[in-house]
């Protein structure tokens, strides 16, 4: 039993590059062991009050070590929610009754050379991949389909830089 219940809300954060390449990072058991489970980073908020994008930030420097607050990573809340039932074997982290979590989508850009440091007691390996390539590796369908909406997300941030720079 936890000592404290997670919240039922958190955040995907799709971490890529401009070329559409994915960071995938591989989930350990409780004993630390591989799972062959891929997903991009996830977390809950820590506090009912918590803001999504501090949440992506905390979870994103905890399970990678990048600082999404770089000024050359951006972070975009992508508008898109989830709602899917929590898998049996985790509800016991949840409240009693507590069956579904709501996730919000991020996307995190960062440069092609950012250098990747995992949570041991999270992760054991990670893997860049093309986003058509990580979207089928990816253990969650939630994480799949917001890996391939990427490219629309990339075309926003390409006009936004354009915009930027007039």
């Amino acid at each position: 039993m936890p000592e404290k219940y997670k919240i039922p809300i958190s955040v995907l954060v799709i971490i890529h590059t401009v070329d559409a390449r994915v960071l995938l990072i591989e989930r350990t058991d409780e004993e630390g062991a591989a799972t062959g489970y891929w997903q991009s980073v996830t977390g809950s908020l820590e506090t009912p009050n918590e803001a999504l994008s501090d949440t992506a930030i905390r979870e994103v420097m905890e399970e990678t070590g990048i600082n999404a607050l770089h000024p050359d990573c951006q972070l975009t809340d992508w508008g898109l929610k989830n709602i899917y039932d929590i898998y049996p074997q985790w509800r016991y982290r949840y409240a009693l009754g507590v069956c579904r979590n709501e996730e919000h989508v991020f996307g995190l850009c960062v440069p092609a050379n950012t250098a990747v440091v995992l949570s041991p007691s999270e992760h054991v390996a990670y893997q860049w991949l093309p986003y058509l390539i990580a979207a089928d590796i990816c253990s969650s369908g939630s994480n799949a389909e917001a890996v391939l909406m990427l490219p629309k997300f990339l075309n926003a941030l390409a006009l936004c830089s354009k915009d930027a720079r007039k």
